[in-house]
């Protein structure tokens, strides 16, 4: 009878054990997934730098950021990103404990990257964790004040490109923005502009001054992206017709 209760003591903790170690792997499992989501956040194939990439990472929930590595996704090997994640699981057997663990993963933000890519087992670096400031808003584009400032020329009239450019100066723009002034066919178009990703639409700001009409206008939005030539001074005298 000793031998039967030994037995059944002995197979209730191997049972437990085996329950311990299987809620483990289910919730390092799930700091996995965690970890893995967090890569598909970050895949994309717009080039950016590593501060980009790890304030990118910095803002998903439920990840911490320990490492940051490389200069840029377009660069070398890319960016690797050092992450810790958590996951849990409840041990089954007792139904009593939830079980947390903190894992840390490698996440490779670059071209050569896959979509859902498995991340790699990391160890967790010590010291402290980097912190990323957002990058400064860029400066505004001063349409109603452009208006204000540029001169209006009667019908009949002759545009003067230096006094355009008289009124460029006098708005004391910030020197992040752009300015670029042609004169042609009698009329002068004018670009501000303030420097993009090469990505995301382009902000910029289109005038033209000719006789009888004076115009300030922001291109719309398709016409900002890469390679459309929204924002160009070409566009200002000859505007390109807005989609439908």
């Amino acid at each position: 009878m000793r031998r039967i209760l030994l037995l059944t003591s002995l197979l209730l903790f191997t049972a437990g054990c085996g329950s311990v170690q299987s809620s483990q792997g289910e919730a390092t499992d799930a700091a996995r997934k965690a970890a893995r989501k967090a890569g598909e956040q970050l895949y994309g194939q717009r080039p950016r730098t590593a501060r980009e990439v790890g304030l990118a990472a910095s803002r998903i929930d439920g990840v911490k950021v320990l490492r940051v590595t490389g200069t840029s996704t377009h660069e070398g090997n890319g960016v690797d990103v050092v992450v810790r994640t958590s996951g849990s699981a409840y041990n089954g057997w007792f139904d009593v404990e939830e079980i947390i663990v903190r894992r840390c993963f490698t996440l490779r933000v670059s071209p050569e990257s896959r979509w859902r890519e498995e991340p790699d087992d990391a160890d967790c670096p010590d010291g402290p964790a980097p912190t990323f400031a957002p990058p400064p808003e860029p400066p505004r584009l001063p349409g109603e004040e452009l208006r204000a400032k540029l001169p209006r020329v009667p019908p009949g009239g002759r545009v003067n490109e230096a006094e355009v450019r008289r009124a460029l100066a006098a708005l004391d723009l910030d020197p992040a923005i752009r300015t670029e002034v042609t004169a042609e066919g009698g009329r002068v178009g004018v670009l501000l502009s303030v420097e993009g990703n090469h990505f995301d639409p382009q902000d910029c700001l289109l005038a033209r001054v000719g006789p009888g009409a004076t115009e300030v206008w922001v291109p719309p939005r398709i016409q900002r992206m890469p390679g459309e030539g929204g924002c160009t001074v070409a566009n200002a005298l000859d505007p390109v017709p807005p989609p439908h």
